[in-house]
């Protein structure tokens, strides 16, 4: 993995992380600190591929993006870009099944920040709250819909429901219906 390094008009492309806090020493205006040095130790050998931005002073930064391109006219042409789309498929593998349509029963599990009414203050919060329930439905967005339909009608309009492409919706086909 190589990294590309910006500071203003300074940048480069660098195969190691000593070419990078070399070229990062050569500004004078960056001052390169041990922790400033393992911070960018622990990006480059992460797993994360967004790129990082350090702070040089308030609202001046440098940048560092992780890349596969071989030379600068690569990543400038973005040849060796990661996508968000395979990225997004090997992180969370149910966004590809969310639209699939098959018709049959679905159970589908949301967690949302719903609004109550506490007796003992007289005034309302927000609970944390899972609801599980099996529906008739063509797809897992239509079971979410479905869903979220239910609860509209039934809890406090300034509930806060979660997104269909998020964590806190969950759902699985139990088979087709009678």
């Amino acid at each position: 993995m190589n990294l590309y390094l910006r500071y203003f008009d300074n940048e480069t492309l660098v195969y190691n992380v000593e070419q990078a806090l070399d070229f990062l020493a050569s500004i004078p205006d960056i001052m390169l600190t041990p922790e400033l040095e393992d911070d960018i130790r622990q990006y480059a050998e992460s797993d994360v591929y967004y790129p990082k931005r350090y702070k040089v002073r308030p609202r001046i930064y440098f940048i560092i993006i992780k890349t596969e391109a071989a030379s600068m006219m690569d990543f400038k042409q973005k040849k060796a870009v990661r996508s968000n789309d395979t990225m997004m498929r090997k992180e969370n593998p149910v966004l590809m099944h969310l639209t699939e349509e098959r018709d049959g029963w679905y159970e589908g599990s949301l967690d949302f920040k719903r609004v109550v009414f506490v007796a003992a203050t007289g005034k309302h919060e927000y609970r944390d709250t899972r609801f599980v329930a099996q529906c008739k439905s063509i797809s897992g967005l239509d079971c979410y819909n479905r869903i979220i339909d239910y609860l509209k009608d039934r809890v406090d309009s300034r509930s806060q429901f979660p997104s269909a492409k998020g964590k806190n919706f969950n759902f699985r086909y139990l088979g087709m219906w009678k």
